[in-house]
C-alpha cells in the first residue's frame, strides 16, 4: 500500500515506467503490432567499410595493381563465386552464405556521392539528398510513423537503440518512440521498496487521488511486470544454455536485441552501430578484426533466434555511409571513396550475390561506379517486409531487389 508520498519519492520508477510497457507485448496493447510481428535489425558500419577488400574481387587483375600492401591471398579468401570473395576473417559470414542466409548487394550507394561522414550518412539516414532534407526526419522514423497512423488507438510504433551513442537520425519520427538501451542492465529496476500492490491516493483528506496519478500508478505497475518477465526469462536463458555469442560489443549489442525479441518486445525497428571503419592508416589488422566481428556477431545472433524459433520474423541489415577508394594510400589505409556493398540476413532472405563484381578497370575519379540506389533496398524492405508504403516514406517509388524469398 503506498500513499502519495511514497509514490512520488519513487522517482527513478516513474522515469522508467513509460520505456518498458511500450517494448513489451504482454503489458500494452499496441494497435497493428503483435508479438510475432517482422522485425528489421539495422547494423551500422560506421566510419565507411572498405568494399573492395570485404567483397573482394580476385579475380580483376586491377586488385593487386591497385593493392600493394592491402592485398589480401587469394587463397585465403571465402569465394562466393569465380569472381568475388568474402575477407579471410569472415568465415561465418560464408557459412550464412552457404546456408542461403546471406544476401550481398554489389556496387550500393547514390547519384552525386558526398565523401563527408556526417554528409553521407544523413543522407542514408534520411533517405533524401541533401538539398531536399525537409523535416529531417529519419527513414525508419517515418516507417514507423506511417505505422503509428494506421493503429486503430494511435499508439506509437516503437523502435530501439542499443547503444551509448545518442538514437541516429534514421530513427527519428514524430509520432514514434525511440527506446535508446546501453546494455541489458537497463531493463532491470533496482528499487529498494516492492512494487505497489495498491495505490492508495491521498496523504489527507484534502488530497484526493485524480485520473492522472492512477494513470501513473498503472504505469508503474505495468512497468515492474515487464521487467520482472525480461528478467526470468533472461535468468533462465542463462539457466538453460543460451547460444553463445563473441567477446565484442557488438555481440553484446545483439544479444540483448535477441532477448528483447525473445520476450515479446512489439518494437519493430532494431538499431546498434559499430565503429571504427574510418581505415585511412594501417587497415590490414584492423579492417580484419572488424568484418570478423560483424561475421560472428551476425552468425550467433541468427543461430540464437533459429533456436527460439524466431529467425522467420527477423531480417538483418548491414550497411555503411559510403565505401573507400580502389587504390590504397601511402599509410597502409584507404581514403574515402563512393559505393560499397550492403548485406542482409536471416532465414527470409534470398541469399546469393546481387549485382556485377566492381569493374575496377572502369572508375569515376578513381572511385567504384553505383550499380543501385541505396533506396532500391529501403523500398523492397518497406513494401515487402515492414508492409509499409515506400514511396510515403521515401518520397518517390524505387524498383525493388530480389533480396527476400517467396
Amino acid at each position: 500500500m503506498w500513499n502519495r508520498r511514497q509514490f512520488l519519492q519513487s522517482s527513478a520508477l516513474v522515469s522508467l515506467s513509460p520505456l518498458l510497457p511500450s517494448l513489451f507485448a504482454r503489458t500494452a496493447r499496441a494497435a497493428g503490432v503483435t508479438p510475432d510481428a517482422r522485425a528489421l535489425v539495422v547494423i551500422q558500419l560506421d566510419g565507411g567499410n572498405d568494399g573492395v577488400n570485404t567483397v573482394v574481387p580476385y579475380a580483376n587483375d586491377e586488385y593487386a595493381k591497385a593493392r600493394v600492401k592491402l592485398r589480401l591471398e587469394t587463397d585465403k579468401l571465402h569465394k562466393l563465386d569465380g569472381r568475388v570473395a568474402l575477407h579471410p576473417s569472415m568465415r561465418a559470414a560464408k557459412e550464412l552464405f552457404d546456408d542461403g542466409r546471406l544476401a550481398i548487394i554489389q556496387g550500393v550507394g547514390y547519384p552525386n556521392p558526398n565523401r563527408s561522414h556526417f554528409e553521407s550518412m544523413k543522407i542514408w539516414h534520411t533517405a533524401r539528398a541533401l538539398d531536399a532534407q525537409g523535416d529531417g526526419l529519419g527513414w525508419l522514423g517515418r516507417s514507423l510513423d506511417q505505422q503509428t497512423l494506421a493503429a486503430t488507438q494511435q499508439k506509437a510504433s516503437t523502435a530501439v537503440f542499443v547503444g551509448r551513442q545518442d538514437p541516429p537520425v534514421a530513427l527519428w519520427g514524430r509520432k514514434s518512440e525511440i527506446v535508446s538501451l546501453a546494455d541489458a542492465d537497463d531493463l532491470e529496476l533496482q528499487l529498494a521498496m516492492d512494487p505497489p500492490r495498491q495505490y492508495t491516493g491521498a496523504d489527507s483528506a484534502t488530497d484526493p487521488a485524480s485520473s492522472v496519478d492512477q494513470f501513473v500508478a498503472r504505469e508503474v505497475l505495468s512497468a515492474y511486470t515487464a521487467a520482472r518477465d525480461f528478467h526470468e526469462r533472461r535468468t533462465g536463458a542463462k539457466e538453460n544454455g543460451a547460444a553463445r555469442y563473441p567477446d565484442t560489443q557488438l555481440a553484446s549489442q545483439l544479444k540483448l536485441i535477441s532477448q528483447l525479441l525473445q520476450s515479446d518486445s512489439q518494437a519493430r525497428v532494431f538499431y546498434a552501430i559499430q565503429p571504427g571503419y574510418d581505415t585511412h592508416a594501417g587497415q590490414l589488422y584492423t579492417h580484419g578484426q572488424l568484418l570478423r566481428a560483424l561475421s560472428d556477431a551476425i552468425k550467433a545472433f541468427l543461430n540464437d533466434l533459429q533456436a527460439a524459433k524466431l529467425d522467420d520474423r527477423v531480417v538483418v541489415l548491414a550497411f555503411s555511409e559510403f565505401g573507400r577508394r580502389v587504390k590504397e594510400n601511402d599509410s597502409g589505409g584507404t581514403d574515402h571513396g563512393t559505393a560499397g556493398p550492403v548485406f542482409l540476413a536471416g532465414a527470409p532472405i534470398a541469399g546469393g550475390v546481387i549485382g556485377a563484381a566492381p569493374n575496377l578497370s572502369d572508375l569515376t575519379d578513381g572511385d567504384l561506379k553505383t550499380e543501385y540506389d541505396f533506396r532500391q533496398v529501403y523500398a523492397t524492405l518497406l513494401d515487402r517486409w515492414l508492409e509499409v508504403p515506400s514511396k510515403a516514406v521515401l518520397g518517390d517509388a524505387y524498383d525493388h531487389l530480389p533480396i527476400l524469398r517467396g
